[in-house]
């Protein structure tokens, strides 16, 4: 059997950045701290920070006053920040840097009057704090069909941003949409849209056209690893999504002469190792990586962690020559190499 994986996969710099405030602040602050809502969508990476001595909590009423206390990587509202100033707690951020651009994004929108309207999927911890850091009624559409349903008069000052898992394939459509619907309409250029996201996508595409079959490594509540399983289907391969190699059906892979994996931005580089272990266990496996973008960005960490010495853990296999970004890069190709 011939495997072959995708590049880019598996971990974005936003997830890195996160893991790493976690490992530090424990490392500076010793155990425990308390983290909100999981910090990325991995159980296998939640499980190995609590062995470290995190704990997770869906709400900060779980939190000890006082204690230490970081925000996911999926970002909070602003009533979630007062909360943790009112209760003492101290808090550090690990909201990913291109989320906290489309909060700003959205402020700004907001503020010179427009009515904002929010690209996402309802329910998403990300969709959450972004209406939450907005002020103002946000209007969130998730496909074309919400888009002619909104009770809006045509000449309506609108402006859109978008959920940052979501590719510029995933809104072209609602963004023609609320073209076609506004006569006033302004938001974000496309090329502010997560750059993982986007170049997760178009490699999968790609392996699509060489494999048989589709393994993607994620967790079932993470928005991109599912959208990287759709794809894969909709293109006409069989694809499946799984959290490790225990849960592969050797059936799916039977008569597969190449099998193609991927990895969701939050999902470890070990995980991928996991499930070519699995299929090794069946037969003789050649493993090979497409030629795809090489993705060398980083995100500064809050300064009080910046000189606390770990190691991060399970990050994805890097090249040398990384960028640092202070900041989201505007232009995709800067930021992802």
């Amino acid at each position: 059997m011939q495997v072959i994986l995708a590049q880019p996969r598996g971990f974005c710099a936003g997830v890195v950045r996160a893991i790493e405030i976690v490992d530090r602040a424990l490392v500076k602050h010793g155990a425990p701290v308390f983290v909100r809502h999981e910090i990325v969508h991995n159980k296998h990476v939640v499980e190995g920070l609590k062995e470290k001595g995190a704990r997770f909590v869906e709400e900060l009423d779980e939190v000890p006053t006082g204690a230490v206390t970081i925000f996911s990587a999926h970002g909070v509202s602003r009533a979630v920040v007062a909360d943790a100033s009112q209760r003492q707690l101290h808090a550090i951020d690990a909201t990913c840097p291109l989320v906290i651009k489309v909060h700003t994004q959205g402020r700004q929108y907001a503020a010179s009057g427009r009515t904002v309207i929010l690209i996402g999927h309802a329910g998403h911890p990300e969709v959450e704090g972004t209406m939450g850091q907005i002020p103002g009624k946000v209007i969130l559409v998730q496909n074309e069909a919400e888009v002619g349903k909104l009770e809006l008069p045509a000449d309506t000052p609108v402006a859109y941003v978008t959920q940052t898992t979501l590719s510029v394939d995933d809104t072209r459509n609602i963004i023609a949409a609320l073209g076609r619907r506004f006569s006033n309409l302004v938001g974000p250029d496309t090329r502010d849209i997560c750059y993982a996201t986007q170049n997760r996508q178009s490699a999968v595409r790609d392996l699509c056209k060489l494999a048989d079959v589709i393994l993607v490594i994620g967790a079932t509540n993470s928005s991109n690893s599912n959208r990287l399983r759709e794809i894969g289907t909709e293109s006409g391969v069989p694809s499946y999504l799984i959290a490790e190699g225990s849960e592969l059906d050797p059936a799916w892979v039977r008569n597969a002469n190449v099998v193609g994996i991927t990895a969701g931005a939050s999902a470890p580089e070990e995980m991928v190792e996991d499930v070519i272990a699995a299929l090794r266990r069946l037969g003789p496996v050649e493993v090979t990586t497409m030629a795809g973008r090489e993705e060398h960005a980083e995100f500064r960490l809050p300064a009080e962690l910046v000189d606390v010495k770990t190691r991060a853990p399970q990050a994805a296999p890097r090249k040398p020559g990384k960028e640092a970004a202070a900041a989201p890069v505007t232009a995709n190709e800067n930021i992802a190499g």
